[in-house]
């Protein structure tokens, strides 16, 4: 393909006066459409990241929980990649997959992992931060907002982890390439996620940070305050007055 257009073509065809020559088929096609998605791919994650901490910053005011959560979602996501190309370029496990080729990772598999991804990893940064939020808010220590805060939701975030985990694995037993690397890479991306990343690195991180957590500059006071209401107390029982 790099041969017919570069060298081949321009000292032929290309040659010619007034003429024009283009590479036409499936390759040329593939070709252009992974250069065009490669091109893309930065812009896509650029945007992504942006709009990401910006939802974090104002939804928790703390530049620290804002620019952890585009932190840890992205190692996910890196460990997502490298078990691609462990995978689908060295060959690992390529017996008990079911394929022969190792050419590569399709172009198409890392934007769509990044977008789903990132997107699964925030719910659960989400779900976890606000629940130790919450604790911290009214009254517990630090560590026990943590403590309380990854108890509660250890049992939705491991159920909701399982299930994504049993559904994208059964893509990895399809015979197309594309749909084994988009199973592969996703199931194993939300287990990661859901114990090292969300089970120990974001506990971890929080506890180190104790108050620092919830660090705002001076300069972004102006954010809304989105943090939820106390629900409303009862009012006391006044006695009723019996009749003599």
């Amino acid at each position: 393909m790099a041969l017919l257009r570069k060298t081949i073509i321009p000292e032929t065809v290309g040659a010619l006066p007034n003429t024009e020559a283009g590479v036409t088929g499936l390759t040329a096609q593939w070709k252009d459409s992974g250069d065009q998605i490669r091109s893309a791919l930065p812009l896509v994650v650029a945007f992504v990241l942006v709009f990401a901490f910006a939802l974090m910053l104002v939804a928790f005011r703390s530049i620290v929980v804002a620019l952890k959560a585009i932190v840890l979602n992205s190692l996910s996501v890196a460990a997502a990649y490298g078990i691609l190309v462990l995978v689908f370029q060295h060959g690992v496990g390529k017996g008990l997959l079911g394929f022969t080729d190792t050419s590569g990772v399709s172009p198409v598999i890392p934007l769509l992992l990044f977008v789903i991804l990132f997107g699964l990893s925030m719910d659960y940064h989400v779900f976890i931060v606000s629940r130790i939020r919450e604790r911290f808010h009214h009254g517990a220590t630090m560590d026990e907002a943590i403590s309380d805060g990854i108890k509660s939701t250890a049992g939705v975030v491991t159920s909701a982890a399982t299930v994504m985990v049993c559904v994208f694995a059964v893509f990895a037993t399809l015979s197309m390439l594309f749909f084994k690397q988009f199973g592969v890479g996703l199931a194993a991306a939300i287990l990661i996620d859901a114990t090292i990343v969300r089970g120990v690195l974001l506990p971890a991180t929080m506890k180190l940070l104790g108050e620092r957590n919830w660090y705002l500059p001076s300069w972004l006071q102006w954010l809304p305050h989105l943090a939820p209401e106390d629900p409303p107390t009862a009012p006391e029982a006044k006695p009723v007055p019996v009749p003599a």
